[in-house]
């Protein structure tokens, strides 16, 4: 009889409960997505004139014979 006491306080207590939290997440306001990162438009390309490797031309290093991906690869081909 008690273990039936004890069940039925404990199931009064838990719909109790979720019956509060569901009307706490009915009150509250939906959440707000985030933010996307903006994306960038598609940047011009070129090759490094000494090994061949395409990149961004934001990223490449000019040279007297065109675009290079590093200092190193300019001053070998430039030598």
């Amino acid at each position: 009889m008690k273990f039936l006491l004890v069940t039925l306080v404990v199931a009064v207590a838990i719909w109790i409960w979720r019956r509060n939290r569901q009307e706490e997440l009915d009150a509250a306001p939906p959440p707000r997505p985030a933010a996307r990162p903006a994306v960038k438009g598609p940047q011009e390309m070129v090759r490094c004139v000494h090994c061949g490797l395409h990149l961004p031309a934001s990223d490449a290093v000019s040279g007297r014979h065109g675009s290079y991906c590093s200092d190193l690869h300019r001053s070998a081909a430039e030598a």
